[in-house]
């Protein structure tokens, strides 16, 4: 994971502390150094907008610094590089656990879960929800995707392997009625959270933003959970953007962490989306979500 971009970020600080160690670096030389540094970025899908993000961080960290020629000019350059990245990455932090979200929250807890067919939306309820039970508190899973039957029959399996109820409608059902007579029974039963996945067609579709629209308008959500996937970089940065538009993102969990071995298109995403993110997935496993942790982040862009 991130080996690609690991090595990008060592042939960069190596480039500036060969400099910082004579000299203060200038502008003129930090543009220099950066240039090269950014093809190997853009060759490993980062993308335009989140380089650019990553140029001003940097420029305003390291333009102007300089080593004595025994002071450890690689270590100081890139314990530099390393805290300008972390202030930044640092705003992305949601804060709080999802357990603590709903312990602390009005009962029944309402969750709407969004995102597009293929980020691993299903999975990351179910993950949620086993998150929940472990820590003693009960959701129920309401599958509004009333469109597409497997994505209603995938979310029954996990309800049913959690041990956990599940609220499902008729194909073709109206959504937000589902998701209504889903808060309706956690109300009923005294449950601690619901769970509604929602459609995930593709999200130019006008429609879905008004089927979304609608179910956020009945149910009257107290958190919007974003599902990206790491693997799409700008593709998911666009995504944010249309979801956000469409309803309003609260969170974001990040999914597939694990299969990007470049790293590009997940720094593209962090860097780019500028909502907080809950968790990172790293696997299929039900235990397999991580609070989203930036020196983590940073470890694997930065040798130690």
């Amino acid at each position: 994971m991130f080996k690609n971009l690991r090595k990008a970020f060592e042939g960069f600080t190596k480039k500036l502390s060969e400099v910082v160690a004579k000299k203060e670096l200038t502008e003129e030389e930090f543009e220099e150094i950066f240039s090269d540094f950014e093809l190997t970025l853009l060759e490993g899908d980062v993308a335009v907008e989140a380089v650019e993000k990553l140029k001003e961080i940097l420029k305003h960290e390291l333009v102007g610094l300089r080593v004595g020629r025994f002071g450890g000019a690689e270590r100081l350059v890139q314990e530099k590089i390393k805290e300008a990245i972390r202030k930044y990455l640092s705003q992305g932090i949601f804060g709080k656990d999802i357990v603590d979200v709903v312990k602390d929250g009005p009962k029944p807890y309402i969750i709407v879960f969004v995102g597009v067919n293929g980020v691993g939306k299903t999975t990351t309820i179910a993950k949620i929800a086993y998150r929940l039970k472990k820590h003693g508190l009960i959701p129920v899973i309401v599958a509004a995707d009333t469109f597409r039957a497997g994505a209603q029959e995938q979310l029954r399996l996990h309800a049913e392997r959690l041990g956990l109820p599940f609220i499902r409608g008729k194909y073709g059902a109206d959504p937000a009625a589902v998701a209504k007579d889903g808060v309706l029974h956690a109300m009923s039963s005294k449950l601690d959270a619901v769970l509604i996945d929602t459609a995930g067609r593709m999200h130019t579709d006008r429609n879905l933003m008004e089927e979304l629209r609608k179910i956020v308008r009945v149910v009257k959500p107290h958190l919007k959970i974003l599902i990206l996937d790491a693997l799409t970089g700008n593709d998911a940065v666009q995504q944010a953007r249309w979801f956000d538009n469409a309803i309003g993102v609260d969170a974001v969990i990040l999914t597939k962490l694990d299969a990007d071995a470049r790293g590009g298109s997940a720094l593209s995403i962090i860097l780019s989306i500028n909502k907080p993110i809950m968790y990172v997935g790293v696997g299929q496993r039900y235990d397999d979500l991580s609070p989203y942790d930036p020196d983590e982040i940073l470890n694997k862009l930065l040798s130690q």
